[in-house]
């Protein structure tokens, strides 16, 4: 019996009755394991069926108004569009302070809080600044020398310009902790970043003139014109719209491209900005769809690669409407009612030098600083336009912000003259209280 086990051999008498038994107890349910798998492989045909046939049902019933770019590929000389911008008249830099009005506004004691984000901004800006990273052109190498310059003999300027002020005249728009999306416990800290990515990941302000030779001003702005009108048909977040902007021009800064290619461009920077904002983005059949079928889906692939090893998938830098949201409830934080009027024409303002090439010599930070400063100064709120808590959380005064605001200004004049209509056409809706429309002041400089 024991030498039975050991070897293996079975403890009973084994006869054909027990042979035939075993069989057919142990093909039972290898036939049942059997047709379990065919009707799971079967299932699941059947609902990759379902999902192809509803994809195919779905594409069918869409019956939007695609709006068509036809004029940017089809220029025949660069005056084509030569009246389409009016370029903002830029003042020079070398302006003299006359007057300045301060507005008293409720103190508010948040010294442990300044403490906390002078020292972090400060050792967050000296780690950033000295590790510049090369650059390959030579207007990138004079920025670079330029920052390493400027971090080893004005690190004291640089630090009393990115931190926050010691002056405790200000509202502190931070002092809510109860909502995790607001960050308050290290909003300081990421602003300070953001300050400095803007300065490094940057575009050149005259690409135009260095890189490209078949593009011109003209044709970008038209570009940007009717991408602002693809983002409200598919009613886009405004992020999205300014990372396009962002996206083409930091590749125009880096590569030449021919102006037939410049819409496939300008589809491909939105199919990214789109992929990087949105929870649901647009796709790529979409976008050919947009175009009239211009461009097929395998171009806007390989288009979409070069893109994206080009800019070294540096696609996180601040734009504008970074800047903007935290600027605009720095400036309502004085209000009980939060204004929707300022929320909106200010956001009209910053989207009008999307389409102003000359816009790019200023930073995004300082753009969406002179926006709510020239909205504030539109709306006639009471007092001066700019005030200590906006100086806190916009880190300039309005002396930094004359040139901008007075070029936005100008911007905003010609607006009404210009041929590319879409934004202004958007802001002229009752959703954003049809600030559009309104009036431009006159803005002396008593104001800086």
């Amino acid at each position: 019996m024991k030498k039975g086990v050991a070897t293996g051999e079975p403890a009973f008498r084994v006869t054909r009755a027990r042979v035939a038994a075993s069989q057919s107890s142990s093909s039972e349910p290898l036939k049942e394991q059997g047709v379990g798998r065919l009707t799971r492989k079967n299932s699941k045909r059947s609902v990759q069926d379902e999902n192809k046939n509803y994809g195919v049902a779905t594409g069918g019933v869409q019956n939007k108004r695609r709006a068509v770019l036809k004029d940017v590929t089809n220029m025949c000389c660069d005056n084509s569009y030569k009246n389409c911008i009016v370029p903002a008249k830029i003042p020079k830099k070398n302006s003299v302070l006359t007057k300045k009005n301060p507005v008293k506004v409720q103190r508010v004691s948040a010294k442990s809080e300044q403490m906390r984000c002078n020292e972090s901004t400060r050792s967050h800006i000296r780690s950033t600044l000295v590790k510049v990273p090369e650059a390959s052109g030579s207007e990138d190498k004079k920025t670079v020398s330029q920052l390493q310059s400027f971090s080893k003999k004005g690190k004291s300027k640089i630090n009393e310009k990115l931190t926050i002020s010691s002056d405790p005249d200000f509202i502190d728009i931070d002092s809510d902790k109860k909502d995790p999306q607001l960050c308050s416990v290290y909003v300081c800290e990421i602003y300070s970043n953001l300050r400095v990515a803007e300065l490094i990941h940057r575009p050149r302000f005259n690409f135009m003139e260095t890189v490209q030779r078949d593009v011109t001003q003209s044709m970008r702005g038209v570009l940007v014109d009717w991408l602002v009108e693809v983002s409200v048909e598919y009613k886009l977040e405004p992020d999205t719209l300014h990372r396009t902007v962002y996206l083409i021009d930091m590749f125009l800064s880096k590569n030449y491209i021919e102006r037939q290619k410049l819409q496939l461009l300008g589809i491909t920077c939105m199919l990214i900005a789109s992929k990087y904002e949105e929870t649901v983005a647009p796709s790529v059949e979409e976008f050919c769809i947009i175009t009239d079928s211009t461009y097929t889906k395998s171009e806007v692939l390989k288009m979409e690669s070069q893109v994206l090893n080009i800019l070294n998938f540096h696609l996180s830098p601040p734009t504008a409407q970074t800047f903007l949201r935290r600027f605009i409830r720095a400036a309502q934080a004085s209000h009980q009612i939060p204004s929707l009027e300022l929320e909106c024409l200010a956001s009209y303002l910053a989207e009008l030098t999307l389409i102003d090439y000359n816009f790019l010599v200023f930073v995004p930070s300082n753009i969406a600083a002179a926006a709510v400063f020239l909205a504030r100064w539109m709306l006639d709120q009471p007092g001066h336009p700019w005030n200590h808590t906006l100086e806190h959380y916009t880190n300039y005064k309005p002396l930094d912000l004359k040139n901008t605001v007075f070029a936005l200004h100008g911007l905003h004049l010609s607006d009404s003259n210009s041929p590319l209509t879409v934004i202004r056409t958007k802001y002229r809706q009752d959703k954003f209280n049809r600030v559009a429309s309104l009036p431009s002041r006159e803005l002396p400089e008593t104001l800086f």
